[in-house]
């Protein structure tokens, strides 16, 4: 399917939103080959198949079962996937893609052939939860409640179509809380990765911009060992992710200003800003959800993988 010399890269799943913002940030470059499927095609198992194990690198912008079908194709012990479904986020011998969790975890996605790329509310939930959890802040058996307001490209094309069509509901013009039953499929690997005893209260908000995300953890610091500050958390915090360049904690500031979810739009970066006193602690992580919360990270990790740099691509 073209010259030995590139990178072959199959994006299974092209049309979807996720696979079109891989293609952005990788359709230029020119040390990778992309492998396209005839549009006609793409439903077809034994092209997607041909496809799939013609490729050393293969990302699933698939529904969950879509993503476990394809699994099931791969028969080239070369071949890398980067899952962005929910499918293997949480599954036996899938690597979780978070490479700033810390230098094992980047190791082990340099060294995967299966890695499974965070969800977008987990990404912001794990960026701060887990360190401080690993720190011995935060206790696991913590009772951890978490909002998250995103920008409506998250739900997909059907919800995009909604919030951009002439005439659309009213109701889109205010925030809309859901997963009301506090059940998100997001949960699974929140708690895991992080290491909590119990999953998160979580509460995601959609509201009527395009794309960014705000992830915010509320904690009561009398609840916390030797009841640190806001500011001592946030020194913490800026020593554990010294050095990364995509996550950055931001000073802590007394008063700070107001907080826009669509700060990082259009990067693959993650501020973390923590806000509070000696008693309240508030902790948001802000990222655009396309990016470091979907096809930046899968980038990201497939540069890992690569031993490129990781930045190749997404700056």
């Amino acid at each position: 399917m073209g010259s030995t010399s590139k990178t072959k890269v199959y994006i299974d799943g092209q049309s979807g939103t996720t696979g079109l913002q891989i293609y952005d940030r990788i359709g230029q470059r020119d040390d990778l080959e992309l492998l396209r499927i005839d549009e006609e095609k793409r439903h077809d198992v034994e092209e997607r198949r041909r496809f799939i194990n013609a490729a050393d690198i293969v990302f699933l912008c698939l529904p969950d079962d879509g993503a476990r079908e394809a699994v099931s194709l791969v028969e080239n012990p070369d071949t890398c996937v980067i899952d962005a479904s929910t499918a293997h986020r949480t599954a036996p011998g899938w690597t979780y893609g978070f490479p700033e969790l810390s230098p094992e975890q980047r190791a082990a996605i340099a060294s995967s052939k299966r890695i499974a790329n965070p969800g977008c509310h987990a990404t912001g939930l794990i960026s701060t939860t887990a360190p401080l959890v690993r720190m011995g802040i935060l206790p696991a058996d913590y009772p951890v409640a978490c909002y998250s307001l995103t920008g409506y490209s998250g739900g997909g094309r059907k919800m995009i179509a909604a919030y951009e069509a002439d005439g659309r509901d009213q109701a889109l013009d205010s925030p809309g809380i859901y997963g009301l039953t506090l059940s998100h499929k997001h949960l699974p690997e929140m708690q895991k990765v992080c290491g909590l005893a119990f999953p998160p209260v979580f509460m995601p908000v959609v509201d009527d911009y395009y794309k960014g995300m705000a992830t915010t953890i509320m904690l009561q610091s009398r609840l916390l060992p030797g009841a640190p500050s806001a500011a001592e958390v946030c020194a913490r915090l800026q020593e554990y992710y010294a050095g990364e360049h995509f996550v950055n904690v931001l000073p802590y500031e007394e008063s700070p200003a107001t907080l826009y979810a669509n700060a990082l739009a259009g990067t693959n970066r993650l501020d973390i800003k923590v806000c509070g006193n000696d008693e309240r602690i508030s902790i948001t992580a802000l990222f655009d959800n396309l990016g470091k919360g979907a096809s930046g990270a899968a980038v990201q990790n497939m540069n890992i993988v690569l031993g490129l740099d990781e930045t190749a691509g997404l700056e």
